[in-house]
């Protein structure tokens, strides 16, 4: 029995094991996995084993991101479970009723969307288009030194290309009077307290379990100094719940609750200079707005207990609160705290960069709506954490354009080739393997050519090779600059290379290829690479936003601007 046929398959499986669980693999899984696999073709598990757990040490050697080029190269459907070995449908939810779900998705208008938002707003939205309910688009603009008037339309335009669509839009500062009333029904109902101690001393006294001395004021007391917070007379003083400073729950020692911002609000402008925080305004505003099931990420799992106990003490309804797992990506920044100074200190080109998980360089990238969306669903809703590759969403988005991507010929570091006895053709080629409903493009072939010189350094003279759906060629010499060589028919050659080729009539244009952003936790400066080369001529003809396969290259997205072609590579 041959030990190749062992370690290629165990390769593969240890490959699929290791990325799943951030780079290491598990000898018995993959044991586990080539035994089912192998032993129906006489392969006994005394011969497997030791492979197996060779090939795992050998892998878990390897860096993940060098783990998923692997796999994506020799399996890479492996990458993205099949429907068939998983349900990737919302489960359904707690104590819901047809007709009578309400959802929200919160963004706070201080940047752009990314993957993560992604992820949210579409659990959100399909859960409510589940049960026949109202998807709300809240914007919780309650930080004025982080809102900014450009994102709440920008956010609104990466949904709409996201294709999710709200039923009612509101902003949380729009209802700040409201807020303003409920506090006070806390301070009359002696729930909450002003504080002024610095806060220095407040996170010393949380962390120690230690009352400061303004909790002992009267509610009256409270009350005439909120109405000079709010008058504009007083600075550095903080509205917080008088919760319990020596719960185990840190959340719940007298958590702040409002705090004044001397900023002038996008959307406000100053008639507020007090402001209400995550925990008061989320709770509130789920509350009010008729929301049945909030969802947020796992990290406020501890706040739970805060949200709930404002809404007791209002005797305001409780909606049925749900966590999952916030997203990560190995290699790549899913958080706005990340990618803000990345684009401040000019390491990355902007927010659309290719190399972004923002919902607009995943756009520009080539990766589709309905990719993300698959990918969502693939990865649920669990609390689970875990650490996915960007190579799963590549792959949902490959199954979606490789059936209705159209091919092109593109030559990455192009040399001539000069080929002797050529017939002067004109060849028609069909834009797709299989779909012949794409159609086909016409090429005039004269005598040269333009290919690839990393083919060309792979063959020595007396070689033969094809120029893919034209003819084939055998080397007769070659320099730096130019291959020459002779036409030997049309005649199929079992075995030769087949490469892709252009003409005298190429079109210059680069493709950028994004790379993994950071490498053990530190910026990549390699993270983009430019590529020059010649794209066949019909190339110049494809409108901005197409996405096609350069063939042998990968999966382009194309700009086409005033004559100017620029290719994104989105994945092979």
């Amino acid at each position: 029995m041959s030990p190749d046929k062992i370690k290629k398959t165990a390769r593969i499986y240890a490959l699929q094991n290791a990325i799943t669980f951030n780079g290491k693999a598990n000898s018995k899984a993959v044991i586990g996995k080539v035994i089912a696999v192998l032993q129906k073709n006489g392969f006994s598990p005394k011969e497997i084993i030791p492979v197996v757990n060779k090939v795992v040490a050998d892998v878990n050697k390897i860096p993940l991101d060098e783990q998923v080029s692997e796999l994506e190269k020799k399996a890479p459907e492996l990458l993205i479970k099949e429907k068939k070995e998983r349900d990737f449908s919302l489960p359904d939810l707690p104590t819901a009723e047809k007709g009578k779900v309400v959802t929200r998705f919160p963004p706070e208008p201080n940047g752009y969307l990314h993957i993560g938002h992604a992820k949210a707003s579409i659990v959100d939205y399909e859960y409510a288009r589940m049960y026949d309910g109202k998807f709300i688009l809240r914007f919780d603009d309650t930080n004025p030194e982080n809102a900014q008037l450009e994102f709440y339309d920008v956010q609104k335009e990466d949904l709409c290309w996201l294709g999710i669509e709200w039923d009612k839009e509101y902003h949380t500062s729009d209802n700040l009077d409201k807020h303003y009333k409920l506090a006070e029904q806390l301070i009359k109902q002696g729930d909450v307290y002003v504080c002024n101690c610095p806060p220095d001393e407040v996170k010393k006294g949380r962390y120690h379990g230690k009352e400061c001395i303004c909790r002992s004021c009267s509610p009256d007391k409270n009350m005439d100094i909120w109405k000079e917070m709010i008058s504009s007379s007083l600075d550095c003083t903080v509205l917080r719940l008088r919760g319990d400073m020596k719960c185990a729950n840190t959340a719940m020692r007298d958590p702040t609750l409002f705090r004044i911002i001397e900023k002038e609000h996008p959307l406000q402008g100053d008639k507020y200079r007090v402001w209400p925080t995550y925990d008061f305004a989320g709770a509130i505003e789920d509350s009010l707005s008729g929301v049945t099931h909030p969802f947020r990420t796992k990290e406020y799992e501890l706040r739970d207990e805060c949200y709930y106990r404002l809404l007791d003490l209002l005797k305001l309804r409780k909606p049925y609160l749900m966590e999952f797992a916030r997203l990560s990506i190995t290699g790549m920044p899913v958080s706005k705290r990340k990618i803000k100074p990345l684009i401040e200190q000019g390491l990355v080109l902007g927010y659309d960069d290719i190399r972004l998980p923002t919902l607009r360089g995943l756009r520009k990238r080539g990766i589709l709506p309905e990719a993300i969306k698959n990918f969502v669903f693939s990865q649920g809703i669990s609390k689970s954490e875990s650490n996915v590759t960007f190579g799963l969403v590549e792959a949902a988005n490959r199954k979606i354009v490789d059936p209705v991507a159209r091919r092109y010929f593109f030559v990455n570091g192009p040399v001539k080739l000069v080929v002797e006895n050529a017939p002067k053709i004109k060849k028609s080629i069909d834009l797709h393997p299989t779909d012949k409903k794409l159609g086909c493009r016409t090429i005039k072939t004269d005598d040269t050519f333009y290919v690839q010189k990393s083919d060309m350094e792979k063959l020595k003279t007396g070689d033969v090779f094809r120029l893919k759906d034209l003819f084939n060629v055998k080397i007769k010499k070659k320099n730096k600059e130019t291959v020459f060589g002779e036409c030997l028919g049309e005649k199929l050659i079992s075995g030769s290379l087949k490469i892709q080729w252009t003409t005298d009539n190429f079109v210059k244009m680069n493709v950028f290829i994004p790379h993994v952003l950071f490498k053990n936790e530190k910026f990549n400066p390699d993270s983009l690479e430019k590529i020059e080369g010649f794209a066949e001529e019909a190339v110049s003809k494809i409108k901005t936003a197409e996405i096609i396969q350069f063939e042998r290259f990968g999966f382009v997205r194309i700009e086409n601007k005033k004559g100017e072609i620029t290719g994104f590579f989105a994945h092979k």
